[in-house]
């Protein structure tokens, strides 16, 4: 009688072995999934900067052969992209430093550009030569991706993290090393209205 009372303990705690097994592999594979998820939105938010990284050369060599003695504007830019190109990020270790400092030398960029939008507004040739106008559509084609993919980082980070930070899966992701993915923010002067001189 006390034999099969043992054997039906060993199998009930067989099973619950088996049962959390499984379920401490479900989790972690979840993990693991929204991990590989976040770093694919990355790259293609990263494929996006690249894009506009790529038209920046053109753009401003076309914007050269009518404003030449716009070099300080055009230099700004070429510096800015410089930097940019410089600056990226191990999609495993999205920190909110390293996210801030991308984000930094890409507003940075985006600053230089408007700049050279606001020279080419004293350039009516320029702002009618079809090459600048195509580049002109495009860039603003890349911007409008890049604020896509940004957004669907976001969403990827932020399913990422709610999985990570629940309980219990929280103690598996400090086990496994599994950290929490920073977002993308506004810039800091994004509230602010631009100033206007005329």
């Amino acid at each position: 009688m006390f034999k099969s009372k043992g054997i039906w303990v060993l199998i009930i705690l067989v099973i619950l072995a088996i049962g959390l097994f499984m379920w401490a592999k479900g989790v972690y594979n979840t993990m693991v999934v929204q991990d590989e998820g976040v770093k694919t939105a990355w790259s293609q938010v990263e494929n996006q900067y690249q894009r506009r990284l790529d038209l920046i050369p053109n753009l401003v060599n076309t914007v050269k052969g009518y404003a030449s003695h716009e070099q300080e504007t055009l230099e700004g830019v070429v510096k800015a992209r410089a930097a940019a190109t410089q600056t990226s990020i191990d999609p495993s270790h999205i920190t909110e430093e390293s996210l801030q400092k991308f984000q930094s030398t890409q507003t940075e960029l985006s600053s230089a550009l408007s700049r050279l939008m606001v020279v080419v507004e004293r350039y009516p040739e320029l702002k009618a030569n079809q090459n600048f106008l195509e580049l002109q559509a495009q860039l603003e084609g890349t911007e409008n991706r890049i604020a896509v993919e940004r957004k669907r980082f976001n969403e990827v980070a932020q399913q990422y993290n709610t999985t990570v930070r629940s309980f219990p899966n929280n103690l598996f992701a400090g086990i496994f090393g599994f950290q929490q993915k920073a977002y993308f923010t506004a810039d800091a002067n994004a509230g602010k209205a631009p100033e206007v001189v005329f």
